[in-house]
């Protein structure tokens, strides 16, 4: 068994779609109609293309009483590992991104949280040597 797929819930695709290619970085896999919203994937272009993060629409009530939970507690929904970063937070800044916590040292990672304008919180982080 292989985690393949991991779903977040978003309050607007097209702008997480915007957000995740345009700002982070992420490359779009899939785009599709599914039912009334569509099916979108982003995969990183530094790592296997097989792991894909859906763009999952939030307008099932619990989706976005759980996102909304989540972000009033600042409770990232999911991470992102970066070698660097000093180098990812001072690139994310410099295309506007909000950060809630600036670089911390929590053990055996750096890590730092910010929104990603479409009701979540992600953690970014960076083993330390």
């Amino acid at each position: 068994m292989k985690i393949k797929l991991n779903s977040i819930f978003v309050d607007d695709q097209d702008k997480a779609l915007r957000f995740y290619t345009e700002v982070l970085g992420f490359v779009k896999k899939q785009d599709f109609p599914a039912g009334g919203a569509r099916w979108i994937t982003v995969v990183s272009p530094d790592g296997p293309d097989d792991l894909e993060l859906v763009l999952e629409p939030n307008s099932h009530p619990a989706a976005s009483a759980y996102q909304t939970a989540l972000r009033n507690d600042g409770i990232p929904v999911t991470a992102f590992e970066s070698p660097d970063i000093q180098e990812e937070v001072r690139r994310l800044k410099d295309k506007g991104v909000v950060f809630t916590v600036e670089p911390t040292a929590a053990g055996a990672v750096t890590l730092a949280i910010f929104a990603d304008t479409c009701g979540n919180l992600i953690q970014i982080y960076q083993l330390n040597a």
